[in-house]
């Protein structure tokens, strides 16, 4: 059950780390008056906020996350990125693109078959 919690912690970490990668994409599609004003608005300053938040979170999780657990855990990053992408940006997926999130999927089920809680 602590490994269950501490995996919830790491993947909400990922989770809100890969809703400060698009805050800081929506910052970027801006135009700003000066460099200052692009790198000091309350956008970036909350999703640099928001990545040290999920730094933290991964950290605390290690506590009982083995390391070897950490890459399979981060790598939902790219499911979540590809939903934020097509839902806010209307990006659009690709075979190769759906093919990629598939093989993730199929690597994240495929460990966790051998994971001991």
């Amino acid at each position: 059950m602590e490994m269950l919690i501490y995996s919830g912690v790491y993947l909400f970490g990922v989770f809100i780390s890969s809703i400060s990668q698009v805050m800081l994409k929506k910052s970027s599609q801006k135009n700003y008056g000066s460099t200052l004003a692009e790198y000091l608005n309350p956008l970036v300053i909350s999703a640099y906020t928001l990545f040290f938040a999920a730094t933290l979170m991964t950290i605390y999780s290690y506590k009982v996350i083995p390391i070897s657990l950490g890459p399979i855990l981060e790598s939902t990053s790219y499911l979540y990125v590809s939903i934020f992408g097509v839902a806010i940006f209307k990006e659009k997926l690709g075979a190769k693109k759906i093919l990629a999130i598939a093989l993730i999927l199929v690597g994240i089920v495929i460990y966790s078959f051998g994971v001991r809680t």
